[in-house]
């Protein structure tokens, strides 16, 4: 159920006999030109939509559509909070929550960016007898199927999007080559904040138009995505997270 559809009374009665809650949370940033800025946001909604035809009893927080996106500022349209405020603005909406009478927080992330920030408010949630379970959605369903994984807007987050509506993605630029900016000839770049060089990944910080002037990264090319793909994945991953919740609902605190 919705936080944002039920009145007062109901989220009383709820906190009554439950102590779970699902927040959902993305980003607004850039995902390569053939992908909305929405990315991050679009899928959980979607993997949230799917999750409630076959549960839904637990509580649900509006999404969260921003997140910390501190490489990918320089991208118009991108809309970074910083982990410094995600954490402040993300750990005072939770905090709000435990007062009525959640303990156990699933947090469904659509962003790596928000990592940090979620980690360090699970730990005080731990310290205060309450629980988090972070859900990285594009890292869990690798373990799925290792076939999915993928890196930044590339096939495995086209594929979602298709699954979310298939208008948004940008065709003419779906077949853009990733051309990744080397450090140097000997020091190659090999993802957002590493390089290699004789056979070793070294962290290299640098913001991602410095890496790829189109913004998207990773293995898995975005035009061998399909809409199959994208609906088998997102309902494979809305499956685990039913069974998930089922079990993490058992948990004593």
């Amino acid at each position: 159920m919705l936080l944002s559809e039920i009145t007062w009374v109901k989220a009383e009665e709820y906190f009554k006999h439950n102590d779970m809650v699902i927040i959902p949370i993305g980003s607004i940033e850039c995902h390569g030109k053939h992908m909305p800025l929405g990315t991050d946001t679009l899928i959980p909604d979607k993997i949230i939509e799917l999750v409630r035809k076959q549960n839904d009893d637990i509580l649900i927080a509006p999404t969260m559509p921003y997140g910390a996106c501190e490489s990918l500022y320089p991208f118009p349209g991108t809309v970074n909070l910083g982990t410094d405020l995600l954490y402040q603005l993300m750990k005072t909406i939770i905090w709000n929550l435990k007062r009525h009478g959640a303990k156990k927080f699933v947090i469904l992330n659509g962003h790596g960016g928000n990592i940090k920030a979620l980690e360090r408010i699970g730990y005080e949630l731990d310290s205060e007898g309450c629980m988090m379970a972070l859900l990285n959605w594009w890292l869990n369903v690798w373990e799925l199927n290792p076939a999915w994984k993928g890196g930044h807007g590339g096939g495995e987050e086209t594929a979602g999007v298709l699954a979310v509506n298939p208008d948004l993605v940008d065709k003419k630029y779906v077949d853009d080559p990733l051309e990744m900016k080397d450090v140097s000839p000997a020091i190659k770049a090999s993802g957002f904040n590493s390089v290699e060089f004789k056979g070793v990944n070294v962290t290299i910080p640098r913001l991602t138009d410095h890496v790829t002037d189109n913004g998207w990264i990773g293995p898995d090319h975005p035009k061998y995505a399909t809409k199959e793909w994208g609906d088998e994945m997102l309902q494979a991953f809305a499956d685990y997270m039913v069974s998930f919740i089922d079990e993490f609902s058992k948990v004593k605190l």
